[in-house]
């Protein structure tokens, strides 16, 4: 036996666990940047849209680090996983791609250009398609991918689109619109703070309804998860998250109710937190639903173990750049002065004001 066969159950179950982890940092972190860009859609002025671009200045290129450490650990830790589910999502893929690319132009020719509005719709839109490609992508995991029996991609190149996708990926869409209006409501003062009050109450109904419709047809469609999720004890645990999300969410409307600052952008994560569990309940133990798990996609014991070293001293310095990033460039986006945006780290009361 070879010395690390001991480990072929217990490695998979822990790079399925650190790729959870990398894509709900991605989802919190560069998904509040992709909200706060589509709702630059609809702002009412170039000054409040260079509010929310300058609120973005500093941090949104870091926030896209963990969809780069997602992708090369998925390709290390599972390959079979990764080329079957670029095979199947291969165009959700690429429209996300293009749209993180129009981002990333865009947002460095806004700065340096005297007519704005080119840039301004450009980085919005590929806000949009980066969003709507991650939602098709995560429908395609209620969906499932269609595998012949060696777990490679046999199914057609429009699998991913079916109206069950369409709405879970405008529930993401959704979702990032809330939190994205949650880390304006901290990042804001004044009547733009108060725009995204609404928008954060809006778009909390939305993504509950979006959610609620998930949580309902899953089961019903999908005979694997009927299976997975019916059965003691998974039953017991998944109907406590439903129960938890709906606790948070009126949690979220009552600190949105009394204009506390803080507190929504914490429920917010938190609800993407439980939102989280409940799919890996969905999942686990499989990596492409609904057939091939993640012992038959994962690589050698050794392999994972050789990335497990190396990850395990890469977390942690991406994780304090990260928070070192959000401390420097914490406080208020107070507004244009002399041409110039000002960035104000002094505490702001209940009402908005510094």
């Amino acid at each position: 036996m070879e010395p690390l066969q001991p480990l072929q159950h217990f490695l998979p179950q822990v790079w399925f666990c650190i790729l959870g982890l990398f894509l709900f940092l991605y989802v919190l972190l560069d998904g509040f940047d992709l909200g706060v860009g589509i709702l630059s859609l609809t702002a009412s002025s170039e000054e409040r849209r260079g509010i929310l671009m300058t609120s973005l200045g500093n941090v949104w290129d870091a926030n896209e680090t963990w969809l780069v450490l997602m992708g090369g650990s998925l390709f290390g830790a599972f390959p079979l996983a990764y080329a079957t589910i670029l095979n199947a999502l291969y165009l959700p893929a690429v429209i996300m791609v293009v749209g993180l690319i129009l981002r990333a132009v865009s947002f460095e020719f806004r700065e340096n250009s005297d007519r704005k509005l080119l840039w301004n719709i450009t980085f919005g839109t590929g806000s949009f398609l980066a969003a709507l490609g991650q939602g098709f992508a995560l429908g395609s995991v209620f969906e499932g991918i269609t595998v012949d029996a060696e777990g490679h991609f046999a199914g057609g190149i429009w699998d991913w689109l079916t109206w069950r996708s369409v709405i879970v990926a405008l529930t993401l869409i959704q979702g990032y619109v809330l939190i994205g209006s949650t880390y304006l409501i901290l990042k804001t003062t004044g009547e733009l703070q108060d725009t995204h009050y609404k928008s954060a109450k809006i778009a909390t109904a939305t993504t509950l309804a979006g959610a609620i419709f998930i949580t309902v047809s899953t089961p019903i469609v999908s005979e694997q998860a009927r299976q997975q999720l019916f059965t003691a004890p998974s039953i017991y645990i998944f109907s406590t998250i439903p129960l938890l999300g709906l606790v948070l969410v009126g949690m979220l409307f009552r600190s949105l109710q009394k204009r506390q600052e803080n507190a929504p952008l914490v429920w917010t994560f938190l609800l993407f937190a439980v939102s989280f569990i409940g799919l890996g309940f969905v999942i686990f133990p499989n990596i492409i639903p609904p057939s091939v798990t993640i012992y038959q996609a994962a690589a050698s014991p050794s392999s994972l173990v050789f990335m497990l070293t190396f990850i395990g001293f890469l977390i942690p310095i991406v994780l304090f750049y990260n928070i070192y990033n959000y401390i420097v460039f914490r406080g208020k986006i107070a507004g244009e002065v002399h041409g110039e945006l000002q960035v104000k780290s002094s505490p702001v009361n209940s009402s908005g004001d510094v």
